[in-house]
């Protein structure tokens, strides 16, 4: 979604930079605000899924979208996580009064963020996007509970918990068997234990062939007599 900086008054904006540095500064209790010096008509959070809900021990990302007549219109809100809900759309749109017709300038985001915290604690099913949600929780709340809970276990638990892990610091050495003052001799390694070994093999090869030379130029002498 194409950002409305540009299309906000420089008052407004100045008014929207003092709020979202506020909220990030004490935000509301269960709510984490996330925002961005690029772009702060467009505001990240997660909410913590309140005890007692089947959205409990999950936490449910969101945003919300300042339009260009904002704070004459209200901002769109959307979840990021995908929850079970009646008031939440399949593609995550919120459907709550404070984004309509309930509507005032001087509410403000900290009001709006935590209505849709206690949207998630009284849902209200008179105006459901997700009919499904909202027909369960009137005529079936254990089946309406299960299917949220499921969800919440399935997308909003422990997707935060595998963060990266750091790379080393610097290049690791790389790892030589035997003596580090190995030198290339030839067509192999050579070290002063394998010369050694290489030059007593040729002393030992060169006192065999003198003794079988002495052995013949013996047996050629005796034939000889």
């Amino acid at each position: 979604m194409n950002s409305n900086v540009e299309n906000l008054p420089p008052q407004v904006l100045r008014l929207v930079y003092k709020e979202v540095s506020a909220l990030a500064a004490d935000p509301p209790e269960g709510i984490k605000i996330y925002p961005s010096e690029e772009d702060i008509t467009e505001l990240h959070t997660a909410i913590e899924g309140p005890e007692g809900t089947p959205y409990a021990g999950g936490v449910f990302r969101m945003r919300l979208v300042l339009g260009k007549d904002f704070p004459a219109a209200p901002p769109r809100g959307y979840f990021l996580t995908k929850i079970f809900h009646p008031n939440v759309g399949h593609k995550g749109e919120i459907c709550v009064n404070v984004l309509k017709r309930d509507w005032k300038a001087e509410l403000g985001l900290r009001h709006v963020l935590l209505t849709i915290k206690c949207l998630l604690i009284h849902p209200n099913p008179e105006s459901a996007l997700n009919e499904e949600a909202g027909r369960l929780l009137l005529e079936d709340y254990k089946e309406y509970a299960s299917r949220a809970r499921l969800l919440t276990e399935i997308h909003a638990m422990g997707g935060t918990s595998g963060a990266p892990q750091e790379p080393a610091d610097g290049p690791q050495p790389k790892k030589h068997a035997g003596d580090p003052n190995k030198r290339v001799a030839g067509a192999g390694l050579v070290t002063n234990g394998v010369a050694t070994n290489n030059l007593s093999n040729s002393s030992s090869s060169g006192n065999t062939n003198i003794v079988a030379k002495k052995k013949t130029d013996k047996k050629r002498a005796l034939r000889r007599l």
